[in-house]
């Protein structure tokens, strides 16, 4: 172990993980998301940090079983009662008046899952959207009319870590501000020694901005291979990430057949990934409520109005020349026509230039001591509510009275964000260096909303608010 590494495991020695490709081989042929994988090889490592291969492998073979694991067949023909650790799908059916569930992964369908009354009124977390849990399973034979039907009879959500926030922020007084830039890289299951400077890291850990901040918008385009669909589909149950197929109103806010919310207001944040794949289907429907949602955390579907926290971020490849420079001056060019219109880039909060990252590679996977996933993703959940940070940042910079609302919007949240990330343990200004401050989170956070400006205006040459405001720290 190198220093760093032994300091990770000393400050944090139930919620850090050691991390090699020989220990999570096991996973082979298992489509688990980071945040599982790491949480059960902490679960099957003794305390002298050896790892039970074999009743690891007994645990995934007996409770997470993949696609050809037959379940179905046990649930009927045995009649066998399973338990499953496994990702879920809860949906409303009105008609029916009942929770049903699908588990897409077993080849359960919607109309074939049912969640009992019982169930779902003793467990408040049985709501629309996709959960992660341990389940029981039994199967419920046709009577008279009603068809059979696979019940759910019982639930624990997977949340193994109750976070001490209080507990979080002590131990990050442990380590430099550089230390922790690699901490929270190897938090992400990179290794910080494969970037080539103390920017792109930051540049690369701007990534997680969306997961720590409420309704944060952002955009990165990159091309391909940078990680970009890993970090949002692996780190957190608290995101939701589409990859390609076809976004609706109805499917993103609220679908008026169903009477049923849409995925904005189950989730910390949506990523719309390989945006050009994307079909957008009653486009303007769309673009009107995604301008309400970006300005304000509210939508109007007919007669329903909700607001949410959840952040969005665009995430789409783009073109480059010989030298890894975009194309063209204006990025957006291959955005979907729905999201080219200044009006509506405008309402989002920073630009992330993703190819300025490296291309994933062998010595960017990580090796060593990190923090466990899980727990990781977590603590950013739960940063998420805490308003200490706005205060700080309202006492530090300075906001000229000019200033576009929009633009202060942006970069007060961006800031707060790695305000949060990099120094979640400063409860007020006589806690942070204001160089610290100002280098590690006023000044990216100035720079990713500009680029949205510029870009804006490249789009839009009647876009008349390019100018950035004059925001800067405080003369105390």
């Amino acid at each position: 172990m190198n220093e760093l590494e032994e300091k990770i495991k000393k400050v944090f020695p139930d919620e850090s993980v050691y991390k090699t490709a020989e220990r999570y081989r096991v996973f082979s042929g298992k489509n688990l998301p980071s945040f599982i994988k790491d949480w059960l090889i902490k679960k099957f490592t003794d305390e002298y940090g050896d790892l039970d291969k074999e009743g690891l492998s007994r645990f995934l073979d007996d409770h997470i079983p993949q696609k050809d694991s037959a379940i179905k067949n046990r649930l009927r023909t045995h009649r066998e009662e399973v338990t499953l650790l496994t990702r879920f799908i809860v949906e409303t059916d009105i008609k029916n008046d009942r929770l049903k569930f699908s588990i897409p992964d077993l080849g359960i369908k919607a109309n074939e899952g049912r969640i009992p009354d019982y169930i779902s009124k003793k467990h408040k977390e049985l709501k629309d959207g996709e959960i992660w849990g341990v389940i029981t399973l039994t199967y419920i034979p046709p009577e008279g009319m009603e068809k059979g039907v696979i019940d759910l009879i019982d639930f624990k959500p997977f949340k193994p870590y109750t976070v001490d926030i209080d507990y979080f922020r002590e131990a990050r007084k442990e380590f430099t501000i550089e230390e922790w830039i690699n901490v929270l890289i190897k938090s992400m299951e990179y290794n910080p020694g494969g970037f080539s400077s103390l920017t792109q890291k930051i540049l690369f850990l701007s990534r997680l901005l969306i997961f720590i901040e409420p309704r944060l918008n952002m955009i990165e385009l990159a091309p391909k291979g940078t990680g970009k669909s890993y970090v949002f589909g692996n780190l957190s149950k608290y995101g939701w990430l589409i990859s390609g197929g076809i976004v609706s109103r109805a499917k993103l806010f609220y679908d008026v057949a169903r009477n049923a919310m849409g995925i904005i207001t189950m989730y910390d944040f949506v990523a719309m990934d390989e945006i050009q794949t994307i079909k957008f289907s009653d486009s303007n429907e769309l673009k009107g409520a995604l301008k309400s949602y970006l300005e304000s955390g509210v939508f109007t579907v007919a007669k329903v109005r909700q607001s949410s926290p959840a952040g969005v971020i665009l995430m789409g490849n783009i073109s480059l020349n010989e030298h890894k420079k975009p194309v063209r001056k204006n990025y957006f060019h291959e955005l979907p026509e729905v999201f080219r219109e200044s009006a509506l880039l405008d309402r989002f909060h920073g630009f992330i230039e993703g190819w300025r990252l490296p291309r994933i590679y062998e010595g960017l996977k990580i090796k060593g001591y990190s923090l466990n996933v899980e727990y990781f993703s977590e603590i950013l959940h739960t940063l998420r509510e805490s308003s200490i940070y706005s205060t700080i940042f309202s006492d530090l910079v300075d906001i000229p009275k000019s200033a576009d609302t929009r633009d202060t919007t942006a970069i007060e949240r961006l800031t707060t964000a790695y305000l949060k990330l990099f120094f979640p343990h400063v409860k007020s200004i006589n806690d942070i260096d204001r160089n610290e401050f100002n280098n590690f989170c006023l000044l990216p956070a100035i720079e990713k909303r500009r680029i949205i400006k510029e870009q804006a205006y490249l789009m839009d040459p009647e876009f008349k608010n390019t100018a950035m405001p004059d925001i800067k720290l405080k003369e105390f």
